[in-house]
Formats: structure tokens, sequence, C-alpha cells
């Protein structure tokens, strides 16, 4: 497998993650608006999980 191909997975897979894990203490979180708010917090990893991701795969088009 190449590794852009591997990075590419990875990316995409710690971004559902966050998003699951997001909606999980968003909805958990009840009446809570603290908690809420952790979730949406986590909620914003997610843009910013494929930003680096998109960082990275250019970095290395430039490279090669």
């Amino acid at each position: 497998m190449k590794q852009e191909t591997i990075l590419k997975s990875c990316l995409i897979a710690a971004a559902m993650v966050s998003l699951v894990l997001s909606i999980t203490i968003y909805f958990g979180a009840g009446d809570d608006t603290n908690g809420r708010l952790n979730g949406i917090y986590v909620g914003t990893w997610v843009p910013s999980i494929l930003a680096l991701g998109a960082l990275l795969l250019v970095g290395r088009k430039n490279d090669a």
C-alpha cells in the first residue's frame, strides 16, 4: 500500500472518529450546557484534521 493512501485513510478515520465522538458527547450531555459545548469543541476538530491532511498531502506532492 502506498504511504499516501495510508495517510489519507488515517486522516479520514480520525475525522470520522472525531465526528462520532462529538455527536456522542453533545447528545449524551443532556441539559448540561458545558457538556454540549464540549461536544461542539470536539466537532471543530474535524475540519482541523482534514485541513492538516490537505497541508501534508500538498507538501508531499511538492517534494516529488
